[in-house]
């Protein structure tokens, strides 16, 4: 930066700061530990290239995401970033699990208090769905915790057959 305090990254590669330095503007020297785990994943050389060859614009967004992408390769050296995504793909698949389940319960305690309109229009509580299938599979469940009496059967009964089909109508083993 001129005359003032080296950037984060002269400072670091223990270097004189140029006015025109590359790094100047997006590691500051209030902030050395940023350009310290950008430079131990990525190398300063190739942070250089990757910031020369986009438009000044972008610089600051490309910054951003080699720093994210750093420090998820610092908690996880193998899988990065691709690894907090499966693992909240996961989460989200799990949560609608429990929607799906908890959408069954509600239809099956339903069919306890008025099983005559719920089996005449099974498609209305079922959210209009078109697979017969998937409608019989639900109603067979839902007398099944009628008759049992015992949620938590019902629960895994509802819960095991609804694993087997994803979200896309897939079968998942």
């Amino acid at each position: 930066m001129g005359g003032n305090s080296p950037c984060a990254s002269c400072k670091l590669l223990r270097r004189r700061c140029a006015k025109d330095c590359i790094f100047a503007p997006y590691f500051p020297s209030d902030d050395p530990h940023k350009f310290a785990i950008v430079h131990k994943v990525f190398g300063a050389s190739n942070v250089s290239k990757t910031l020369q060859e986009l438009p000044l614009q972008q610089r600051a967004d490309a910054v951003s995401s080699l720093v994210y992408e750093a420090n998820a390769r610092i908690r996880d050296p193998v899988y990065g970033c691709v690894g907090a995504i499966s693992y909240l793909q996961n989460q989200v698949s799990q949560l609608q699990m429990q929607l799906a389940v908890a959408q069954a319960e509600i239809v099956c305690i339903q069919m306890q208090q008025d099983p005559i309109m719920v089996a005449a229009n099974p498609q209305m509580v079922l959210g209009q769905a078109d697979d017969d299938d998937q409608a019989f599979l639900l109603q067979n469940q839902c007398f099944n915790f009628a008759n049992n009496n015992s949620s938590s059967s019902a629960y895994v009964n509802i819960h095991e057959s609804l694993k087997k089909e994803s979200i896309f109508g897939d079968i998942v083993s």
